[in-house]
C-alpha cells in the first residue's frame, strides 16, 4: 500500500508529494518545491522522522515551482532523477523561467531517465502507472495507482479547475483532450492530488468542474 503526504511550498503554494510503500519504506519525491531552506528541512525532516528510503525524484512537469528543490533533494538523498522528456527544455530553461517570475532558482541536474507510458515504476510492493497528459506543458504526465485507487494529476486538473495554457508550450484545446481521454477514464472514487490546492476525486470533477462540464 503507497502512503502519502503533501506538503504546501513555496511562494507559489505549490504541492509537494511524498509517496512510499507501507512495507518496504521505499519512497518517491514528487515535485518537490521547496523554496526556502526551512522548507527543506520540513521536508528532510518528514523524511527521516519515517525512516524513508528515496529512491526516486520524479517532475510531473517541469515549470519552476515544481522544481524548485530539484537540487536538494538529488543532493540530500541521490534518487533516480525521472522527468518528462518534451519538458527537458523547460528544465533546462529554469533560470530563463525565474528570471520571468522575478525568483531565483539554481539550474537542476539533468535526469537519468524520461517518463513514459511503457514503463511502470515499481515502488516497494507498489506500482505506479504514467498516464501522458499535456496541454499544460508539452510533457506532463500523471501517477495513476490503481491499486491504491489515487492519481497525482499535477497541473492538469484541480479541484474545480484546470491548469493553466498561457505558458511556455501550453495548449487549451490539448489538455481538456488529455483530462477527457486520460483522467476521466479512471474511475470515479479515484482521489486526485493535483500540484495545487484541495484533493478530490474523478466522480466529483465530471459532475462539478466548470471548464469541462
Amino acid at each position: 500500500m503507497i502512503k502519502i503526504r503533501k506538503f504546501e511550498f513555496s511562494p507559489f503554494s505549490e504541492n509537494t508529494y511524498v509517496l512510499w510503500d507501507e512495507s518496504t519504506l521505499q519512497a518517491a519525491i514528487v515535485d518537490p518545491g521547496c523554496y526556502e531552506e526551512k522548507e527543506e528541512i520540513a521536508l528532510d525532516e518528514f523524511v527521516n522522522s519515517n525512516d524513508l528510503r528515496v529512491d526516486y525524484l520524479i517532475n510531473t512537469h517541469c515549470h519552476i515551482d515544481h522544481i524548485f528543490g530539484n537540487v536538494f533533494v538529488i543532493n540530500q538523498y541521490k534518487p533516480k532523477f525521472i522527468v518528462p522528456e518534451k519538458d527537458l527544455p523547460l528544465l533546462r530553461d529554469a533560470s530563463m523561467q525565474g528570471e520571468i517570475f522575478g525568483v531565483d532558482i539554481a539550474s537542476s541536474p539533468e535526469p537519468d531517465d524520461f517518463i513514459t507510458e511503457d514503463d511502470d515504476l515499481q515502488l516497494g510492493e507498489s506500482v505506479l502507472k504514467f498516464l501522458f497528459t499535456p496541454g499544460h506543458t508539452p510533457g506532463e504526465y500523471c501517477i495513476y495507482s490503481p491499486e491504491d485507487n489515487f492519481c497525482i494529476t499535477g497541473d492538469v486538473l484541480f479541484y474545480q479547475g484546470i491548469g493553466r495554457t498561457d505558458l511556455w508550450g501550453g495548449s487549451h484545446p490539448v489538455l481538456l483532450k488529455s483530462i477527457r481521454n486520460k483522467l476521466f477514464k479512471l474511475p470515479d472514487q479515484t482521489v486526485i492530488y493535483p500540484g495545487h490546492g484541495q484533493k478530490s476525486t474523478i466522480g466529483y470533477e465530471k459532475l462539478n468542474n466548470p471548464f469541462l462540464r
